[in-house]
């Protein structure tokens, strides 16, 4: 078998659309990691996807016939575009199922590229199922994105391109996994002229097909599937695809949602370009890698797969980077319901940068925090603030790892003040953004009236912005805007405020 492909990937007919990509060295991550790591860019292909050669190599081995007929897909997106530009090129109509939870930019890049695209389900399987129904019901022809030999060959020039491009010694090569259409064609190849070299694949543990086929022996459908890294959300591996890769692939890594994000920070550091989620997946299976095996002085290589991300997803990914580096911690802690609280969890604290506080005051006794905060970017530096923090308070409660923590509660903590929160003012400030600026303020203020509110997010901007509810005396107000310019820094009152008295007070 694997001689057959090694001659399918050498007579692959890619560069009429498709442009061999640079293979970059990432100068960051090589330090950082202490391995010499190389970047194969496929974001650079024009549909800033590496399916445009698998897509347009199937496409010319069609004979008149098939295309004439028309050609559709099942896509989650990068197939899709790679296709639809193909047709385009040999002047064929293209029809493409996309599932609806599909990224605008893949959908519309689509259409400008001349495809009719039809959405439907949810995830790749259900769209893949009703585009069957289009070639039974209308005759079309059928371009599989991932499990075919034609496209298996057209990803295989991903590798024959890698191994020119680099002449000494590779030790991994890290491949997203979707289908395995990818990862198929660079294992035929890789392992036939360098069985030497490792190649892993990795995939979002929440569309693990191909682990749960390797463990299983055999391939398994997955019950459900997760849609952030949506270029490779398959439930199960493509039959050809399976095959090669039990003989070739030397192991699968699976990566959760924090650690793609950190990956795609480490990419735009190093590149200044940002991928998408799937993109990032072989660089995050590569510094999971590094961490287990402690190695150092590799040459590794990840796959940087497609750059179709939507620009509005960017701020999740960018909230949840330094959680997958860790370099941030989230805790939530109960404290005294009286003034000097804060001061105390704030010393606490140390000299670690808060990210984000939050709390709504509930009782007179017990106040609940809910806190991000900078940690040292190692295993240790989590249980060094955790020891630290319960040496001084109570109860204390780690939500790293907490989906609904993350997700959900860190923007919903609040709610209307109760009854017993009497006297409450409240204030908006804006401080420059610097190490130890908030820490100031919260010792400053957090001594004088007890504070029945507080939000702070850091947004890495010049400036840090807070909410703060403070319950003062109607005899001691006057008092108040003489105590907060001493502070220092720019403050507005919004007690009148209309969103804080519909929402908060």
């Amino acid at each position: 078998m694997p001689h057959r492909y090694i001659k399918k990937i050498l007579e692959a007919r890619v560069y009429d659309v498709a442009v061999e990509t640079p293979l970059d060295n990432a100068k960051g991550l090589s330090e950082r990691l202490n391995n010499r790591v190389l970047l194969k860019r496929e974001d650079q292909q024009p549909v800033f996807s590496f399916k445009i050669r698998g897509a347009y190599n199937k496409m010319i081995q069609l004979s008149e016939a098939e295309r004439a007929c028309g050609v559709v897909a099942a896509s989650a997106g990068n197939h899709a575009q790679g296709l639809a530009m193909a047709a385009r090129h040999l002047g064929v109509k293209a029809t493409i199922v996309m599932p609806k939870t599909t990224p605008d930019v893949k959908v519309n890049n689509v259409r400008r590229l001349g495809g009719k695209v039809v959405l439907h389900g949810d995830a790749f399987d259900e769209a893949s199922a009703h585009a069957q129904k289009l070639v039974a019901e209308k005759g079309l022809t059928y371009v599989h994105p991932f499990d075919d030999p034609d496209v298996i060959a057209g990803q295989g020039t991903v590798a024959m391109e890698i191994l020119r491009q680099e002449s000494g010694p590779i030790d991994a090569i890290f491949v997203p996994v979707g289908g395995g259409g990818l990862i198929s064609g660079i294992a035929a190849y890789v392992k036939y002229l360098r069985p030497e070299t490792k190649v892993i694949g990795v995939e979002s543990e929440d569309s693990a097909c191909l682990a749960a086929a390797l463990e299983a022996g055999k391939r398994v459908t997955l019950s459900q599937v997760g849609i952030f890294a949506d270029g490779v959300a398959v439930a199960l591996i493509g039959e050809n695809t399976f095959e090669i890769c039990q003989q070739f692939v030397d192991e699968v890594i699976t990566v959760n949602t924090d650690e793609i994000c950190a990956a795609i920070k480490d990419i735009y550091d190093d590149t200044r370009s940002i991928c998408e989620p799937a993109g990032a997946l072989g660089v995050a299976g590569m510094k999971k890698y590094v961490a287990r095996e402690a190695c150092e002085h590799k040459t590794l290589i990840a796959i940087d797969s497609g750059a179709n991300v939507n620009f509005d997803r960017l701020r999740h990914i960018a909230e949840r980077s330094e959680l997958g580096e860790k370099r941030e911690a989230i805790i939530a802690a109960k404290i005294p319901e009286k003034p000097g609280s804060f001061k105390k969890f704030c010393t606490a604290l140390g000299r670690r940068n808060i990210t984000e506080f939050n709390y709504r005051y509930s009782d007179d006794n017990l106040a609940v925090v809910f806190a991000g905060i900078q940690i040292k970017p190692n295993n240790d530096g989590k249980e060094e603030l955790l020891e630290e923090l319960r040496e001084h308070i109570e109860e204390v409660v780690d939500l790293t790892d907490d989906e609904t923590a993350k997700l959900h509660v860190r923007y919903m903590v609040g709610g209307h003040a109760p009854s017993a929160v009497n006297n409450e003012v409240v204030y908006r400030f804006e401080f420059p953004e610097r190490p130890g600026a908030l820490m100031n303020f919260l010792s400053k203020l957090g001594g004088k009236w007890n504070i029945s509110m507080f939000h702070y997010r850091n947004h890495g901007a010049a400036y840090g912005r807070v909410l703060v509810g403070m319950q003062v005396p109607q005899e001691e107000r006057d008092q108040v805007a003489m105590f907060l310019k001493e502070i220092g820094y720019n403050f507005w009152e919004e007690t009148d405020n209309a969103a804080y008295q519909l929402f908060l007070g």
